[in-house]
């Protein structure tokens, strides 16, 4: 799997544009991708320096469509924070 198959999309939320004070930034991943292929995957497309990766499994919320029932599909959402001394990441610069 290569680094753009990994990291699918930033979230951008009112949480998360919280967290970019304190350099944690959320992303949309793979869901089969693990803690370390996502930190490779982060460090390789945006040049810096993981220092942890926390993930969350989202599940699938119930959907109606007229009389039809489904689910959305479940997704994997990571929380990537950087180390210390590590610059920004540029995509979110203009965000805050």
């Amino acid at each position: 799997m290569t680094a753009q198959d990994i990291v699918i999309k930033p979230i951008i939320t009112e949480k998360s544009m919280e967290g970019l004070q304190d350099s944690k930034y959320t992303f949309r991943v793979a869901k089969s991708a693990n803690k370390i292929e996502i930190a490779k995957a982060v460090e390789e497309l945006f040049d810096v320096k993981v220092a942890k990766v926390n993930t969350i499994s989202v599940r699938g919320r119930a959907k109606r469509m007229g009389m039809n029932r489904g689910y959305t599909p479940d997704w994997k959402k990571a929380v990537v924070t950087l180390a210390e001394g590590s610059k920004t990441i540029e995509f979110f610069d203009g965000m805050m």
